[in-house]
């Protein structure tokens, strides 16, 4: 069966994907294919999580860290097309400081928006460190009269961090379990099953396979995931990410 790095994928995505993973299992007898005790398995700690991330969407400081996350999101996308429109101007100055911030930039890998939570924290610390001590960087953020909008970027990043870890602390407090520890228990159940459907599949020793029809539902769902992971590693600019991960 295809696979899938399932680290790679958002809270929400992964949710969904196990979620759609299971519809198409149920669709396709799974008392007959001899699958239905570990989707049983699959389908309990599944709906674990999804009661966990629930309870975290339900949070007022994870509504507060959407918020935050968008302010800290639209300073550095505006701040990158804004460069990105310098790279075209008729004063090569100009184009050359440009560059040199969006090359700076590009050190970070691209889609910094896109980043998870913790991720783009730390990325932003970064590359504000770099825009704040390197004197070429600070005199090209002068030129362009980007200071306020590098304020707002510094801003944002440092009380979206503040929020996150007060969050954490409640959520904590509020279950031992977190969504990590959750989707290290869904992992394992995913793994069993898929590997017991390919086993089956494999011992079968007359054509037509019983499980050939549901292998390939589950491959079109996996590759569709997959092609979402693609698209977001190889966009070339930073966009505003889909429902974040929490």
């Amino acid at each position: 069966m295809n696979a899938i790095e399932l680290k790679l994928l958002r809270n929400a995505e992964y949710l969904q994907y196990v979620k759609d993973y299971l519809g198409i299992i149920n669709l396709n007898n799974p008392e007959q294919l001899g699958i239905d005790a570990k989707l049983a398995v699959l389908t309990a700690k599944v709906t674990e999580l999804e009661a966990l991330y629930k309870k975290a969407l339900a949070s007022e400081k994870t509504q507060e860290l959407l918020t935050i996350d968008e302010r800290r999101d639209n300073a550095i996308n505006g701040i990158y097309y804004f460069l990105l429109g310098y790279t075209y101007h008729y004063d090569a100055d100009l184009q050359q400081k440009a560059q040199l911030l969006l090359t700076n930039m590009a050190l970070y890998g691209s889609g910094i928006a896109r980043l998870n939570y913790q991720a783009e924290t730390a990325t932003l610390n970064n590359l504000l460190r770099d825009w704040e001590n390197k004197p070429d960087l600070a005199d090209a953020i002068t030129t362009f009269g980007l200071t306020s909008w590098v304020n707002e970027l510094k801003i944002a990043n440092e009380e979206f961090n503040t929020k996150y870890l007060l969050r954490t602390q409640e959520y904590g407090d509020a279950s031992p379990e977190t969504i990590k520890s959750k989707r290290e228990e869904t992992n394992a159940a995913y793994y069993a099953l898929r590997d017991r459907i390919d086993a089956l599949h494999l011992l079968v020793e007359t054509p037509p396979s019983p499980y050939a029809s549901v292998i390939n539902q589950l491959n079109a769902l996996t590759d569709q995931y997959n092609k979402l992971l693609i698209n977001r590693t190889g966009n070339p600019s930073p966009e505003t990410p889909e429902t974040p991960q929490v």
